[in-house]
């Protein structure tokens, strides 16, 4: 532990690169997006969802969590030591020039353990939703959601998309059925072109919110969570649903309010895209041993249906063969007499 230790001190003299960093993240520029590209609700989403979610994120190594990669990645800085969290307090390691660094051998260790529970529930079958609406976890959100087949919402978050689910599957399905409507030539021609902008305006805003989750039919078995403080609404209607939550958080946020806290820088695009990644390798790797589990059920069924049907054979065969004696026996009496 020394040895971690004296790493994250000497690494942890480049705090103050934590102010630096956080300006740089909400440039639209480090971000990637232009000013139009956020915007416009499906194109805007188009935009940017389109370059990056191709082969290349398909064919991603797995992410690997270590003192190393999060030492790159910025984890370790947290937030200015006036803005601190005290439940955060057994996280924190020191403090260097005005900025809480993180233990990072303690985020390690709550990794492994949230990583296990992860995978337990993709193993179950169960759904996964990936939560990060601020401008650096979008993309990362988006792309790892989308690899690992798991739920997302990018954008905004409804009030009520949890708790009152029944009427988010009503906008979700008057979404679908304005795509529908608006994709048949024939349905268009009977509405009048100002009629069909208002209804492709309605479909840009259902869009805008509800994209990333339009085949959930139900709630998720987890939620994945970048920044608490920001998700607050969503945190609240998971704990009210009994939904576990993973997070990350910061030294900013109260790691109570989540099942599996994660300390970490949430504001560094590096950061949160290390974490989506590795959740998101956590999901298909459950997602694997699922597949497997249920291929396995399938054999058994099938041999014990195999020997369910040699059996019933069998018990065919010996009473015809008894039948067969019976009537032997009774042609050898009839000659008899």
């Amino acid at each position: 532990m020394e040895g971690t230790t004296e790493t994250i001190a000497a690494a942890s003299h480049a705090a103050d690169e934590r102010s630096a960093s956080e300006a740089a993240e909400k440039s639209p520029i480090a971000n990637g997006q232009a000013k139009g590209d956020n915007g416009g609700g499906a194109a805007g989403s188009k935009k940017m969802d389109g370059g990056n979610s191709g082969k290349a994120v398909q064919d991603r190594p797995k992410a690997v969590i270590n003192l190393q990669s999060l030492l790159k990645a910025g984890v370790h800085f947290g937030h200015q030591s006036s803005r601190w969290h005290p439940k955060m307090d057994p996280y924190i390691y020191t403090t260097r020039n005005g900025i809480h660094i993180i233990d990072l051998p303690k985020t390690i260790q709550s990794w492994k353990l949230t990583r296990g529970h992860i995978v337990e529930i993709a193993a179950r079958g169960g759904s996964v939703l990936f939560v990060g609406t601020k401008k650096q976890a979008q993309n990362a959100v988006i792309e790892e959601a989308k690899r690992c087949g798991a739920f997302y919402v990018a954008r905004r978050w409804l009030g009520g998309m949890m708790t009152n689910f029944r009427t988010i599957r009503n906008s979700i399905e008057r979404m679908k059925k304005l795509e529908t409507l608006l994709g048949d030539e024939e349905q268009r021609a009977r509405y009048k072109k100002k009629e069909l902008l208002v209804m492709d305006r309605e479909r840009e805003k259902l869009e805008f919110s509800l994209a990333g989750i339009r085949d959930m039919y139900a709630p998720p078995q987890l939620m994945f969570v970048i920044d608490v403080k920001r998700e607050e609404i969503a945190v609240n209607e998971a704990g009210r649903l009994d939904i576990p939550v993973v997070a990350l958080v910061d030294t900013n946020s109260d790691p109570s309010t989540v099942d599996h806290p994660i300390p970490s820088n949430d504001d560094a695009t590096r950061a949160i895209r290390l974490f989506c990644q590795a959740v998101a390798d956590a999901v298909i790797e459950g997602r694997e041993i699922y597949a497997q589990r249920a291929r396995s059920a399938r054999a058994v069924d099938q041999v014990a249906a195999e020997a369910a049907s040699e059996a019933a054979a069998a018990v065919a065969d010996a009473s015809a063969g008894d039948e067969a004696v019976e009537s032997k026996a009774d042609s050898a009496g009839s000659e008899a007499e």
